[in-house]
């Protein structure tokens, strides 16, 4: 997108050109609440104990997403091992994060990282794995808490802890906090972003890997090896390394996977540096994703060109989505200007991932939900997030749901602006920090007033979430036909969400 923030020129329009294609399967959810997971250690006196886990997953054929939240009932916690059983034998984990993943037959264990050992009474810790599945994918039925039964309720008396099941660790996660702005979906993020949730690597030979090691030495080299019109799930594993290349996922190549095999979203960089000056803007993407059903997991796509400090040609773009029915998960996008562009054929599910930018850095006229994720303006003069260009005929352009918004300097930021007049953002129950522009979120664009645009909030909280005249609220009766849900269903029944 130009970059016409206040006492800037505009360069003039956008360049470049836009494919894709729709169709496949339906990717299917689930949820489970469970009450009264124990918060004691094993051997603790009258130690109290009770909490409540919620299991949620996200599907697709042959693989699924699970975010897992422990919340603390009883008295507090140093070191915890959560431990459950899947119920079928097909079921297995790949990656993890935010805690030591482990699997023995169906018997599974996540163990306490140092950053989230501690849980205080009344706390929470939010930990998740990436899955394959065969057969079918049920839901575990019970879990533990450092070999105490699940209860339904808070209690004082000695616990009689259950015998965690015997397990083999099939892998040895590192896990390597940094200071540099990642995503963290339990914790809301200060001026700089705090630590990608870590995952477990998994064994074996790699599909890609830059030292040799695996079958393919580009990320690119694997997709074209994938044959024209695959019909099932393809998943392409990447070892952990820097690949400075551009990677395209073409429109007749569908179903595929792209999965990160490091201790976190980090360890696997897909980066490049071009920008509109020499390709326009549209094509100066580093990842082209267009085959319908594409996932990217546990991985970065960044464009690291740096702005020279004019205001033309500098956009430069990580992800270029075409593809109808994508899933992003763990997955960081990191540029300045249009960081990540949502076309016209893209439905796209994007959870508890990480998106920075300086301006207009969620753009385009497709439709997507950014649900759990961690936003952050780069920028120190502050600058719009969204530019959208919904078509009038379309009732759902971009939502930020449950989502955390920060930013380099206080009351600067804006939510968006309209690339196109029927532009339509919802920004709904997430947290807005101080470096929202609160008295004038929502700004022109090329001529098109905000006003008339389909900018909303709904139930936002922190700092940077004041109600004035200047910020359209919907109302509960509106709020629910403005659900992911109704958002991704399309003509199809999508729901990637549950």
């Amino acid at each position: 997108m130009p970059d016409t923030t206040p006492g800037t020129a505009s360069p003039g329009p956008h360049s470049g050109s836009r494919s894709g294609r729709r169709g496949g399967t339906a990717a299917l959810a689930a949820a489970l609440v469970v009450g009264g997971l124990a918060a004691g250690v094993p051997g603790t006196a009258t130690a109290a104990t009770g909490c409540a886990v919620t299991y949620t997953t996200s599907e697709w054929p042959g693989g699924f997403s699970a975010a897992v939240t422990v919340q603390n009932l009883g008295s507090a916690v140093n070191g915890w091992t959560l431990a459950f059983t899947f119920p079928s034998s097909g079921q297995k984990v790949t990656t993890g994060w935010s805690a030591n993943w482990s699997q023995s037959g169906q018997n599974v264990t996540a163990t306490n990282v140092d950053y989230n050992a501690a849980i205080a009474t009344g706390a929470s810790v939010s930990i998740g794995f990436n899955g394959s599945w065969s057969g079918s994918n049920p839901k575990p039925a019970a879990f533990t808490l450092n070999g105490v039964t699940c209860t339904g309720s808070t209690t004082t008396s000695s616990p009689t802890p259950s015998v965690t099941p015997t397990v083999t660790p099939t892998v040895t996660p590192t896990v390597t906090p940094s200071a540099t702005p990642t995503v963290t979906p339990t914790v809301t993020p200060s001026a700089t972003p705090s630590a990608t949730p870590t995952a477990t690597p998994t064994t074996g030979k790699p599909t890609v890997a830059a030292d040799g090691t695996g079958t393919y030495r580009t990320v690119q080299a694997a997709i074209d090896a994938v044959p024209t019109g695959n019909s099932s799930r393809k998943v392409i594993t990447i070892k952990p390394g820097t690949y400075r290349e551009i990677v395209t996922i073409p429109a007749n190549k569908p179903y595929i996977t792209l999965q990160g095999l490091g201790s976190s979203a980090r360890d696997v960089l897909i980066v490049n540096n071009h920008a509109a000056g020499a390709y326009g803007t549209f094509n100066s993407a580093t990842a082209f994703v267009n085959g319908h059903d594409s996932a990217l997991t546990n991985l970065t796509v960044s464009n690291d060109y740096v702005e020279d400090g004019s205001t033309v040609n500098q956009q430069a773009v990580a992800l270029n989505l075409n593809a109808d029915r994508a899933t992003l998960s763990n997955v960081r996008l990191l540029g300045d200007q249009d960081t990540f562009l949502v076309n016209a054929s893209a439905r796209a599910y994007v959870r508890s991932s990480y998106i920075d930018g300086t301006v207009d850095f969620i753009f385009g006229d497709g439709t997507a939900v950014l649900h759990d994720c961690d936003i952050y303006e780069k920028r120190s003069s502050g600058a719009p997030i969204t530019a959208a260009r919904t078509d009038a005929a379309k009732p759902y352009g971009f939502l930020i749901y449950k989502s955390r918004i920060s930013g380099a300097t206080g009351d600067t930021t804006q939510l968006g602006r309209p690339w196109g007049p029927n532009a339509q953002v919802l920004y709904r129950e997430s947290t807005l920090s101080s470096t929202i522009k609160t008295s004038q979120p929502w700004t022109d664009m090329s001529g098109n007033s905000w006003k008339n645009a389909r900018f909303f909030e709904y139930r936002n909280t922190g700092a940077g979430a004041t109600v004035n005249a200047n910020r359209p609220q919907l109302s509960d009766a509106q709020a629910a036909n403005y659900t992911p849900q109704k958002y991704l269903a399309g003509s199809d029944g999508w729901n990637p969400v549950s």
